[in-house]
């Protein structure tokens, strides 16, 4: 369903014969957007005005409010969405209600995220940081109307720019119609000359190297194959090419598949892609990415050329990318170079793109392995979790569970923090969870299990270090006397000193056992090691520690970790975060600066243990506005 708000409410009815000329363009979500952006509504005015469309008198005023308009929004879309943006500029011929104007479109892929702008400062933000995205204010000033519109999975904010010297009427006699609506990201980035005629032998002395950096910059930054295809596409047409293809070979053997047609002319893409329907032009394995001359079926009838380039990382085959020319002399060598160029990049690209897509699902599946599959329910206890890593391609250091220890009702909870991420602390991780179950169902009590719990860890980071030890030696030297010294000097092990360098696993950890109450509630028996202290809400809104700091897991072997015993009696709220939470940066600040979490947790007095574990959560993400740059885990434990 589509939702729209409106400020300054405005009707867009095109009269009978009207020409409404539109130009659009997709740019991926990083720092360069903003300014493509710009440079994209300069050259589509640039456009309108040399096709007579758009008289030249208010012309320069008009781009410079477009170009300040377009870039809040397209900064506003990237910070507070964070996803590409699609940037539309269109040009609505004067109606009986309002004036002609230039519209500009900017849409996001993050509709649940609000637009922000109201160029209030929040309270306590680092005066030396940078103001980003408030500028709806400049936009309300500048627009006649501006607006957002909500569509299932896009949101589009627009802004109406007042417009003298156009009518709608068609162009001049004379003036050839662009075959595009709208400008490519290409022509962003290394404008065609005007009147559509090419001189490559001028551009590629003049502009080459220009659109080769851009490109890369533009291409790296895609962690996606298919979007690699996309840009490729844009970026060729219509500067070097009037259309292009581009196929993915399967990564397991499949038959490559089609990823990109695109054609300068928007209404003749279909008919490019039912004329280039199966699998792609059969080319030489050598050379290697080397322009080789192809037979097309297009355009219908006419006498164009297409040429074709193997994608590849080294010697392994990813694709293949097809460009043509509808009209003589086809592509020339001066351009060859350049495309070679090119095709290169686009094969590192889809190459670096289809590493991460394989390390991203290596690690998905990881993390479902080191997290349990569903949390246990507690008899008497309400439950809730809240568990958001940093970076969904990557296994997270925090970790949790909740599980039976065994007979007598006792029931066993944990969360806990790994230093580091990605696959050394998913090590960890695999670890530290079965050893905490084992040893609650072995019957040893909190401040037990976290004392064999560090023992456990210290010895395997033994291990490890001599193991590294032995390697660095060699063979040559294999002996007890040499390897002795060599991991003491390696790991710094030794007698109650820990272990520090690379091998050194530290853990904190918030390890907790709950036991029924005849009368209603549990006693909670809780430890914690060089954690975020749990918070104890009770029902008249008092909030108070629920344990004392102790040191890191895996740090020293001469510790003897303690527990503190209380009542969790029906009402009361435990709440366990990880420094996801506490350590939420806004600027200078921190989220528990000044006990901040422990105020927020007051403000949840009365609610269930779900509706506290998502006010905290939404707490926690409105502290700041850039998205969280660490894993975020807390648990909610609620006494019925």
């Amino acid at each position: 369903m589509q939702q729209e708000t409106t400020h300054r409410s405005v009707r867009m009815l095109p009269r009978r014969g009207d020409v409404r000329l539109v130009a659009r363009t997709s740019l991926p979500g990083n720092p360069l957007a903003a300014s493509a952006a710009r440079r994209f509504v300069r050259a589509a005015l640039a456009d309108w005005t040399g096709l007579g469309t758009v008289t030249p008198r208010g012309t320069d005023r008009l781009a410079d409010d477009a170009v300040l308009v377009v870039s809040e929004l397209a900064t506003n879309a990237l910070v507070h969405a964070g996803t590409g943006v699609e940037v539309l500029a269109r040009l609505d011929p004067a109606t009986d209600d309002d004036p002609a104007a230039l519209v500009i479109e900017v849409s996001d892929h993050h509709p649940a995220r609000a637009v922000r702008g109201d160029g209030h400062e929040q309270e306590g933000a680092d005066p030396g940081e940078p103001e980003h995205g408030r500028g709806l204010h400049l936009v309300a000033t500048l627009a006649a109307s501006w607006g957002i519109t909500y569509r299932p999975g896009l949101k589009t904010v627009w802004a109406r720019l007042p417009l003298d010297g156009f009518d709608g009427a068609a162009p001049p006699q004379g003036v050839e119609a662009p075959r595009q609506r709208g400008v490519r990201a290409a022509e962003i980035l290394a404008p065609s000359p005007r009147g559509g005629v090419r001189d490559d032998r001028e551009w590629v002395g003049r502009g080459a190297l220009s659109f080769l950096a851009e490109a890369s910059d533009l291409l790296a930054g895609q962690l996606d194959q298919d979007m690699v295809a996309a840009l490729a596409g844009q970026l060729l047409v219509p500067r070097l090419a009037d259309w292009c293809a581009v196929w993915l070979d399967g990564e397991t053997g499949p038959a490559p598949r089609p990823a990109r047609v695109w054609h300068a002319d928007e209404s003749a893409i279909e008919g490019l892609r039912e004329a280039l329907a199966g699998d792609p032009p059969r080319l030489p394995v050598e050379p290697r990415g080397a322009a080789v001359p192809v037979s097309v079926a297009w355009p219908p009838g006419g006498a164009g050329s297409a040429v074709a380039f193997r994608l590849t990382v080294g010697a392994r085959p990813l694709g293949t990318l097809l460009l043509g020319r509808e009209a003589a002399p086809g592509v020339p060598d001066e351009a060859v170079a350049l495309l070679e160029d090119f095709a290169r990049r686009v094969g590192l690209a889809i190459g670096a793109a289809r590493q991460y897509s394989r390390q991203a699902t290596i690690s998905r599946v990881l993390q479902r392995g080191l997290l349990p599959a569903q949390v246990a329910r507690i008899p008497g206890v309400d439950s809730s979790l809240v568990y958001e890593p940093s970076d969904e391609g990557l296994a997270g250091g925090d970790f949790y569970d909740i599980f039976p220890a065994g007979s007598g009702g006792r029931w066993c909870f944990m969360l806990g923090d790994v230093q580091g991420s990605g696959p050394e602390a998913a090590v960890v991780t695999g670890l530290a969870r079965p050893w905490l179950r084992l040893l609650a169902r072995e019957g040893y009590q909190v401040a037990g299990v976290l004392d064999r719990l560090n023992g456990l860890l210290l010895d395997d980071a033994l291990e490890a270090a001599e193991a590294a030890a032995l390697m660095a030696a060699g063979p040559a030297v294999a002996g007890p006397a040499v390897a002795g010294p060599a991991v003491a000097g390696t790991a710094g092990a030794g007698s109650g000193t820990g272990h520090e360098g690379p091998q050194s696993r530290f853990l904190s950890l918030l390890y907790g056992e709950l036991t029924p109450l005849p009368e209603g509630g549990v006693r909670c028996a809780l430890a914690c090691a060089g954690h975020p202290l749990p918070l104890l809400l009770r029902p008249d809104g008092t909030v108070r520690p629920a344990a004392a700091s102790q040191l890191l897991l895996g740090v020293v072997e001469d510790v003897a970790y303690e527990s503190q015993t209380f009542e969790l009696m029906p009402g009361d709220t435990l709440l366990c975060v990880t420094d996801g939470v506490t350590e939420r940066r806004s600027g200078q600040r921190m989220f528990d600066d000044s006990d901040g979490l422990a105020q927020a947790l007051a403000g949840c007095t009365g609610l269930t243990a779900e509706g506290v574990a998502d006010r905290i959560r939404r707490a926690v993400h409105e502290f700041a506005e850039a998205p969280p740059d660490d894993d975020l885990a807390l648990l909610v434990l609620q006494a019925r």
